[in-house]
């Protein structure tokens, strides 16, 4: 079994951390900074921050945030919000993130994937997934969730994967901020589909949850923002609890 990831998401407007419920009613987590100094102190495997105004707002990508996080953070970390061109990842790579992530980008241009995957590697290209169930059909949105596309989610990943993607950020619009737990069916049958590594992300509440996508899925990444931000749980005793439960970390 591959060892399995604990990644808190930062999710930026300007220069402060936010979080919602379904992608709506946004409050004030904190400073991004502290935060990941905090979580890197806890032992999170590794980070990601979306910017997730940036194609709504057809802004610039958050190339100085990005640089005074790569000086506070040394565990790998990813970024995404508004990434169109090649020139926007190699920006990003130089101001120091490891890996960065597109999604709206990838749906409206999937030759974006081959072209970052055959210029950088598919080992820094992770391309984010946000679907919702549609009358029984898990459909794939865009724009911070604003907009519905003609994709169903297995076959869009497949097309990412084909055209290059080298893991899939799956996350739960039903599920995102809830702490309902993460939607594992879904989770399963997206994961079971693609020979790429699969982070589940929306809806983690409890450590259980944890467990049950590690266990349930081949989920190789448990995504979660709420619960970390506002302390319900704390990394070290999550880790504490997988570990005992016979879950493989890094």
């Amino acid at each position: 079994m591959l060892k399995k990831r604990i990644i808190p998401c930062l999710d930026i407007i300007g220069d402060r951390t936010v979080k919602g419920t379904n992608f709506l009613n946004l409050k004030d987590a904190g400073d991004p900074i502290e935060l990941s100094k905090k979580y890197i102190d806890e032992g999170a495997d590794e980070l990601i921050y979306l910017d997730i105004n940036a194609t709504i707002d057809n802004k610039n990508i958050f190339i100085e945030l990005i640089e005074n996080i790569a000086k506070n953070v040394n565990i790998p970390f990813t970024v995404g919000g508004g990434i169109k061109a090649l020139k926007d990842v190699e920006d990003l790579i130089k101001s120091g993130a490891d890996k960065i992530t597109i999604n709206s980008s990838a749906i409206n241009n999937p030759s974006l994937i081959s072209n970052i995957s055959n210029n950088f590697g598919s080992q820094c290209l992770v391309v984010a997934v946000d679907i919702k169930e549609i009358n029984g059909v898990w459909k794939v949105f865009i724009k911070g969730g604003r907009e519905e596309t003609n994709f169903e989610v297995v076959e869009w990943v497949k097309i990412a994967e084909k055209h290059g993607a080298g893991e899939i950020l799956l996350t739960s619009m039903d599920g995102d901020g809830t702490t309902q737990g993460f939607s594992v069916e879904i989770t399963e049958k997206v994961a079971n589909s693609i020979n790429i590594p699969v982070i589940a992300s929306g809806g983690a509440g409890q450590e259980k949850d944890f467990f049950e996508i590690f266990t349930k899925t081949r989920a190789t990444g448990a995504l979660a923002a709420s619960v970390f931000h506002f302390n319900k749980i704390k990394i070290p005793d999550l880790k504490f609890f997988l570990t005992n439960k016979g879950i493989p970390l890094r």
